[in-house]
């Protein structure tokens, strides 16, 4: 691609697209739908292991793709947010880890690159989503065990180093990894792409960073501050550091403006729509999302936008509309 991503960050504010799944949940797929024919015979329901549908529907994928560039998104994630052996087990589909992280990189690929060279002056990048995983390095999943771990360092590395070479075939831009409750995990990540990249002769692609505040404490899942959080991912030299999931975006405001004031690289946030009501379901509307997201961007907290769980096309093209009257937040000059 001709078109840098970092110079196109000094420019203007970039949006990232909004929630995946709430857009497949919107098809009322079935488990025969999931399945499709090549496993139509699968031993264990596969019913919402979406990453699956860029194999067996990747015209919904590839649909819902196009959607959010409709809406304006400059980035559009890969549908692997669970695309690793590890995650893949609760279905018996480890064996399927790489293939599902190509599929869905072509997948976003296609629509990416239709949209680019409709409109060549507004290049639309793919981004590769690294999920933070169903198992934590930092965290004892038994009470009565807290050393005990249900993986170990190099375990994670192995699932996400074949994700990544997975992302890479597929064609994608940027490698995001996203949603960190646990940034030891997020470490296994790091390590995993400069250890691919570096065994494979190839030039790194740019690393976004996205980790979850959990609570009102502004704290991850695994105990750091957002400071220490970011002090702790900030040697991977990322194109950006940043929050999504976990809150809406007027819960997110403080955690976003402190990362601003702190990060030496490009921010990035893309909240839930609101906190969810007692049906686990996201109520806030796209223009009420917009204007707490455009109060941030005329801070000067940020430089990459979008959405995460319950937000939706209408949310995207209304950020979109509410932010491209600023300008993008400054990167500090670093004092050598």
């Amino acid at each position: 691609m001709n078109y840098n991503i970092k110079d196109l960050l000094k420019e203007r504010i970039l949006i990232i697209d909004g929630a995946m799944g709430t857009m497949i949940q919107r098809h009322k797929l079935e488990e025969t739908d999931y399945r499709g024919e090549r496993f139509a015979n699968w031993h264990k329901d596969v019913k919402g292991n979406n990453d699956l549908l860029s194999i067996t529907q990747p015209d919904i994928i590839i649909g819902i793709h196009k959607q959010y560039l409709d809406a304006g998104a400059d980035i559009i994630e890969t549908n692997t947010f669970s695309s690793t052996t590890i995650a893949q087990a609760d279905y018996d589909m480890q064996e399927l880890a790489y293939e599902l992280n190509v599929a869905s990189a072509k997948c976003a690929r296609i629509a990416a690159d239709e949209y680019t060279a409709q409109n060549p002056a507004k290049p639309r990048f793919v981004a590769g989503a690294i999920g933070p995983l169903n198992k934590t390095l930092s965290l004892s999943p038994d009470v009565n065990n807290p050393g005990y771990r249900a993986v170990t360092f190099d375990e994670v590395v192995i699932a996400y180093e074949e994700q990544i070479k997975g992302l890479v075939d597929g064609g994608v831009d940027v490698l995001l990894v996203e949603t960190i409750f646990d940034t030891l995990n997020a470490k296994a990540a790091i390590y995993a792409i400069k250890d691919f990249f570096r065994k494979n002769n190839l030039p790194e692609l740019p690393i976004m960073i996205s980790g979850t505040i959990t609570d009102a404490s502004g704290r991850t899942l695994s105990g750091q501050t957002l400071e220490a959080f970011y002090i702790s991912v900030v040697h991977a030299n990322p194109l950006s550091i940043g929050l999504n999931c976990a809150l809406g975006a007027s819960e997110m405001r403080p955690h976003i403006e402190e990362l601003s004031s702190i990060a030496k690289c490009f921010t990035s946030a893309y909240p839930n729509a609101g906190l969810p009501n007692a049906f686990g379901e996201y109520d806030e509307q796209p223009h009420e999302t917009a204007h707490i997201i455009e109060e941030w961007a005329k801070e000067g907290f940020v430089n990459i936008v979008g959405g995460c769980c319950g937000t939706t096309p209408d949310h995207i093209r209304h950020i979109a509309e509410e932010v491209r009257k600023f300008k993008p937040r400054e990167l500090p000059v670093v004092v050598a």
